[in-house]
């Protein structure tokens, strides 16, 4: 399945489209089935109200995130760092031109850090899944070079997704000796990725960055916003992500 579909059906399955479309259900069938039309109006809006209150958003990103903590480095040593990618920030006028999502220079700032720490190399890792002719890989490997003086030893520019960030990433890796990696990504996209790296052959030492976390709970967290439908959006996204490769992976068996 293409990234394009892939993220077309995708977008049908999460908040808030998925349950804009409950509502509309239901307004369609209010006079021929108006049990059934109120059932499902009170449902989406529960929901969307839920998933746009930062209280609930951010507690199911805790949950979804798990036991996960920094990583030790001096208890915990790997042989390379790897950092995942997480999209491009288009047309950056003040960069001159496409750069990397802030989301990716979150992990890019911690894989920066980890090199520092330990003195292990790192691959960046992500390709061109909107068609951009500089891969996420490439631009990560600017970005560290140029702005945080930090060299990249791999590049993995093919890549559309995780699964294949993990299958090709191993490819390059293999060649060096190396199966033992720090896996750098954000703490909730994290336990689905150390699934299908660990399925291609690492060893992951999870070292997350960017965790979910609150400064104090008031009025306000009970109240919706969109940075709370975004995050519940994306925890959907994992959720459903997981259940797909672990899916993949049954049929493969």
């Amino acid at each position: 399945m293409s990234w394009l579909l892939t993220n077309l059906v995708s977008k049908f399955l999460l908040p808030p489209l998925c349950l804009l479309l409950l509502a509309g259900w239901g307004l369609l069938v209010w006079r021929s089935r108006p049990v059934l039309a109120r059932v499902l109006l009170t449902f989406s809006f529960s929901l969307l109200w839920l998933a746009s209150t930062p209280y609930f958003a951010k507690g199911a990103m805790r949950w979804l995130e798990g036991p996960l903590v920094a990583v030790d480095t001096a208890k915990q040593p790997a042989e390379a760092i790897v950092v995942l990618g997480s999209g491009q920030y288009f047309h950056a006028p003040e960069y001159g031109g496409n750069t990397v999502s802030r989301e990716a220079l979150e992990r890019l700032r911690y894989g920066a850090r980890l090199l520092r720490q330990t003195n292990k190399p790192i691959l960046v890792t992500g390709g061109s899944p909107e068609g951009d002719y500089l891969s996420e890989a490439a631009q990560m490997k600017t970005v560290l070079e140029e702005d945080f003086n930090v060299p990249v030893r791999w590049t993995e520019d093919n890549s559309d997704n995780t699964m294949e960030n993990a299958r090709l990433s191993y490819a390059i890796l293999q060649q060096a000796g190396i199966k033992r990696i720090y896996l750098v990504t954000h703490a909730w996209h994290m336990p689905r990725s150390v699934e299908v790296f660990q399925r291609a052959g690492f060893e992951v030492i999870p070292a997350p960055t960017g965790f979910s976390t609150r400064y104090e709970t008031n009025l306000l967290s009970f109240l919706p916003n969109g940075e709370a439908m975004y995050l519940s959006s994306i925890f959907a996204h994992e959720m459903i992500g997981q259940a797909w490769y672990r899916l993949k992976s049954g049929f493969a068996d």
